[in-house]
Parts: C-alpha cells; sequence; structure tokens
C-alpha cells in the first residue's frame, strides 16, 4: 500500500533530497514537502539552488556546502542537528552525496548516531543504464580521474569485469580519452547522454570502436554507459594447453594485436583473454 500523505510529524535529522538532473518537472512531492519543512537546507551552489526553490516557493534558508567548506561545515550542522532540527542536503542536480560533497557529513552523522533519510528521486546514472539497453549489472565510476595514467590503471581494472560501466565527463573532455575508451573497451558498445531531461538532450548510440567518427556537441553535460563485454558472451574464457603451446611460438614473431585477432578468431576465444595472456608472456621475456 502506498502511502501518499504527508504530514507535520517529520523526525529530525538529516534528509539527503533528490532534486532534478535537468527538468524541474521531475521533482517529488515529499521532496518539495521536507525542503519546505527544513530549519536548514545544505546547498552544492547557492546560487543554482536559489532557482529551483524559488520556482516552488520555498523559504528555507540556504546553507553553501561544497568540496571547499564541507569540513568547516560538520561541526555547525551536528550541533543543530543535536538540537532535533530537521536539516536537508541537496546538490546542483540529481541525487546528494554521489559524485558530489555530502559524503563527509554522512560519515560523522553516523558516528554521532543522528537518523538520515534517503528521498529518493532523480540521478543521472540511472537515467542513463534505464534507456541504455546495456546489462543491468553496472559498475559505476563517478567523474574519472584527471591523469590519464590513473585512467588507464581504473580502466584495466574495470575492464576485467563483465558489466556496463557508467562514468560522468565533460564534453571536451572525452575525445581527449577515446585512446583509452578504445583500448580497454573496443569490442563494447557505448551510449553517449548529453543534457538528459533538458531541452536540447541527446542520446548518441554506437560502438566504442567508431568513437573517433562520433561528432559531439562541446556543451552541456555527459553521462557515457559501456556496455557488458558483448565479445565474452559468446566465446570460450579459457585457453587450453594447446593453444597456449601456439602462443609462445607467435610472441617472438607477431605483434601482440595480430596474435589476438588471429587466436581468437581461430579458436573462438575471447580477444580480452588472449589479450591478456599474450600481455603476460611478453613481459616473461
Amino acid at each position: 500500500m502506498y502511502n501518499l500523505e504527508l504530514n507535520d510529524s517529520l523526525k529530525p535529522g538529516l534528509y539527503c533530497v533528490s532534486t532534478p538532473i535537468g527538468n524541474l518537472g521531475d521533482i517529488t512531492f515529499r521532496a518539495i514537502y521536507i525542503l519546505n519543512k527544513s530549519d536548514l537546507i545544505l546547498s552544492e551552489d547557492t546560487r543554482v539552488s536559489s532557482k529551483l526553490l524559488s520556482k516552488f516557493n520555498i523559504k528555507t534558508k540556504l546553507l553553501p556546502n561544497h568540496k571547499f567548506n564541507e569540513k568547516k561545515n560538520v561541526k555547525i550542522v551536528l550541533n543543530l542537528l543535536k538540537k532535533n532540527k530537521i536539516i536537508s542536503i541537496i546538490s546542483d542536480a540529481g541525487t546528494p552525496t554521489i559524485s558530489d560533497p555530502g559524503g563527509i557529513l554522512i560519515n560523522e552523522c553516523i558516528k554521532n548516531k543522528i537518523e538520515i533519510f534517503p528521498v529518493p528521486g532523480p540521478s543521472a546514472a540511472i537515467a542513463a543504464i534505464s534507456t541504455s539497453g546495456f546489462s543491468n549489472n553496472f559498475i559505476f565510476c563517478g567523474f574519472l580521474p584527471e591523469k590519464i595514467s590513473h585512467i588507464n590503471r581504473l580502466f584495466q581494472k574495470i575492464s576485467k569485469l563483465n558489466c556496463s560501466i557508467i562514468f560522468f565527463i565533460s564534453p571536451k573532455k572525452i575525445k581527449k580519452i577515446t585512446a583509452q575508451i578504445q583500448k580497454y573497451f573496443n569490442d563494447r558498445n557505448i551510449l553517449i547522454t548529453r543534457e538528459m531531461t533538458k531541452l536540447h538532450e541527446e542520446y548518441i548510440r554506437d560502438k566504442v570502436k567508431n568513437l573517433n567518427n562520433i561528432e559531439i556537441s562541446q556543451k552541456g553535460e555527459m553521462t557515457i554507459v559501456i556496455s557488458n563485454n558483448l565479445d565474452s558472451q559468446n566465446k570460450l574464457q579459457v585457453i587450453e594447453e594447446s593453444v597456449k603451446k601456439k602462443i609462445n611460438k607467435l610472441i617472438k614473431k607477431m605483434s601482440i594485436k595480430d596474435i589476438t585477432t588471429k587466436i581468437s578468431k581461430e579458436n573462438n576465444i575471447s580477444k580480452k583473454i588472449v589479450y591478456d595472456f599474450c600481455l603476460k608472456k611478453k613481459n616473461e621475456i
């Protein structure tokens, strides 16, 4: 039975309130109610949040809460919560604390046995995976690291997992890491979402190997979904001893890429499995 009643008996504590990722019509009745009833709202950017609150005539005071002052705010907020106040935390868009500030406060509330309540709603990651058509067994990476070496390390690790992969990235940056995406996920499909739920929302579906040819607008925010390993669905995941011996003979004569293509095609083995084995053998030489 759904409970649609909203009343004045809100429990004191911290409320993690989800807000729209673009279209303001996606806010929930409960989110509006709780934000109205809060004694204070922690906001990632008060300029952005003020527009949302104004739209729904919410008069609650805002307190800036971003990565530069989050630690400083903790003491102030905890003192209010210990006085049985109702405090909400919101991000600029979507579900708070997901790739946004709030984690420090959440953990301090847990330590101090202060109740924390989720107020579910929009999430860019969930919105993207729900329309991808890929496996709903996924790993969420948030915003990618800044350094290419760190991205390589992350991609190398998660490429071994046969699941969908979701991450946030700016349109300008995706072209800079195309080589890394193709290196680890070339046999997979990709969904590029831009400006989800907004007026100029865009969804591009293609293969990772075609990424260089895809025209992407340099404006807006993007969520990327890479499919589960399609190559592995119909390919063997182990290399028989006879095939290993064959690879050992080829390793000094051919490139790893050529060996991978040849062995995978002739023996119906996953390219990823063959490539990793070749790389290991190459390093042993």
